[in-house]
């Protein structure tokens, strides 16, 4: 069996292209009546072939060329927004007006700006005052904590030494009355053995010495020496208590009241956010002392500055797009698509002003045009802009998107086509004949011959009705 040959998918030539071939296809048309006249005198006469004329097979230059529209946009575009919540005073510009580099978009009244800038700086000494003082206060509150440890670790080993002191006093005051007592004791039981006897002399010295013992016992020296010194001690010890309570409570409030490590780093930070905050304020006001300045060339396409209004911070207040950087957004179909790559060189017309571009982008999803047909979305910078730039508008864009040198070319309206592919009629040993060709790049007028052709070969340079392959025919050349 035979293998079936794949069709070809038919690319649709582009606007002007068909404009061309319209064009050679009348002249063609006229040709043809010309020739259909000719032959049908010569059938009518009866002695002669069908006339076709022919035309050889050159070299040339081919460029092909897609030709488009799109729409000028910018490639750069900054929205302004309110750095400050200042009154403003002046708004010089108006959505739609071009502006040069440099040129003050809207101003900020100059007397609220002055006051919010003596804010900004008020608001930062009293943030850094605040952290100086919080850090002095902290510092006092750690060296009395440090105070009330080492205090508290002195006070307890003095009322513990104190107190086992007294302990040693009062044990000594308890000896020493035992003493007493068991003395004052035996002095009595002596004196029973001489009950008898009370005149004795022994039994008077006895009774002295009862006497004696009982006066000592109350008063003796050592033992009210000592009671005074446990007295004395006493009251130290108390004092040492009492001083101790102020420490601890001393310690409770620093150990409270001193920042940990934690919360210094919090007081810091929040230190230094203010400070940053205050310092972007105080920035904000220079850069904004002399009115709001466009950054570049362009268009202000809006405008949300009213005079008089105190915006809030972070308002949108101006956007500006670039003429300094324009690009044209055109849409291309399937067919094209294989033909545009970035970098390809564009004459670009706006206004009647024509431009260079190049290919700078083709995205990489297609979307759907109105028609529901796929299309892809190609950008084209604008190398050369000037004032005569208008964004918004439409561009006419021709995209050279290749060139092919000294290669064969033949005219487009000689190329045929059917089922099977393209074809050019050709005339052998006075026969009509298809030639089957591969076809390349072609331009409005031209189109490259890869297979099929070679240079010098007769082709029909126009086929009339009623010619058919195989038909003889009187070949004429052009």
């Amino acid at each position: 069996m035979k293998e079936k040959k794949e069709k070809k998918e038919k690319i649709p030539m582009d606007k002007a292209k068909k404009k061309k071939i319209i064009k050679r296809s009348i002249f063609g048309v006229i040709a043809a009546l010309i020739v259909l006249f000719m032959v049908m005198n010569s059938i009518n006469a009866g002695n002669a072939l069908p006339v076709v004329y022919t035309m050889p097979v050159s070299r040339g230059d081919v460029e092909q060329i897609v030709s488009t529209s799109g729409t000028v946009k910018t490639e750069e575009s900054k929205t302004y927004f309110a750095p400050l919540a200042v009154k403003i005073g002046t708004a010089n510009t108006a959505a739609g007006d071009s502006v040069k580099k440099g040129e003050i978009l809207y101003a900020y009244d100059e007397e609220a700006l002055a006051d919010e800038k003596l804010l900004a700086e008020l608001k930062m000494q009293s943030n850094e005052g605040e952290y100086e003082s919080s850090m002095i206060k902290n510092n006092q509150y750690i060296s009395e904590l440090g105070e009330a440890n080492i205090n508290l670790g002195v006070l307890d080993q003095q009322i513990e030494d104190s107190e086992n002191y007294v302990k040693e006093l009062n044990q000594k005051i308890t000896d020493k009355q035992d003493s007493l007592a068991l003395e004052g004791a035996l002095l009595q039981i002596s004196l029973l053995d001489w009950q008898n006897d009370p005149g004795s002399e022994e039994y008077m010295n006895l009774q002295k010495l009862i006497q004696l013992n009982t006066y000592e016992q109350q008063h003796n020296e050592e033992i009210e020496m000592w009671q005074k010194e446990v007295k004395e001690y006493e009251e130290k010890i108390a004092a040492y208590k009492e001083y101790r309570s102020e420490m601890k409570s001393q310690k409770s409030s620093s150990e409270s009241s001193a920042m940990n490590s934690g919360g210094k780093s919090k007081l810091a930070a929040d230190t230094q956010m203010e400070k940053i905050n205050a310092e972007e304020t105080l920035s904000a006001i220079a850069e904004a002392e002399g009115g709001i300045k466009a950054d570049f060339d362009g268009v202000i396409t809006e405008m949300g500055v009213v005079e008089g209004s105190t915006p809030t911070v972070g308002a949108q207040m101006v956007t500006l797009e670039s003429t300094e950087k324009v690009k044209v957004e055109i849409s291309v179909s399937k067919y094209d698509l294989q033909k545009i790559a970035v970098g390809q060189e564009v004459d670009v017309t706006i206004a009647g002003n024509v431009y260079q571009g190049k290919v700078s982008k083709i995205n990489g999803m297609a979307t759907t045009n109105n028609s529901g047909a796929a299309v892809v979305g190609v950008e084209i910078k604008i190398e050369n802009p000037d004032s005569g730039i208008f964004l918004g508008v439409e561009a006419k864009v021709a995209v050279h998107t290749d060139v092919a040198e000294q290669v064969l070319v033949v005219p487009i309206e000689v190329i045929n086509s059917d089922l099977e592919g393209s074809f050019v009629y050709a005339v052998e040993n006075g026969i009509l004949i298809k030639k089957r060709i591969t076809t390349g790049i072609s331009s409005n007028t031209l189109c490259e011959v890869t297979e099929g052709l070679n240079e010098g070969d007769q082709i029909v340079s126009n086929v009339v009705m009623g010619l058919e392959e195989g038909m003889a025919v009187t070949a004429i050349g052009e």
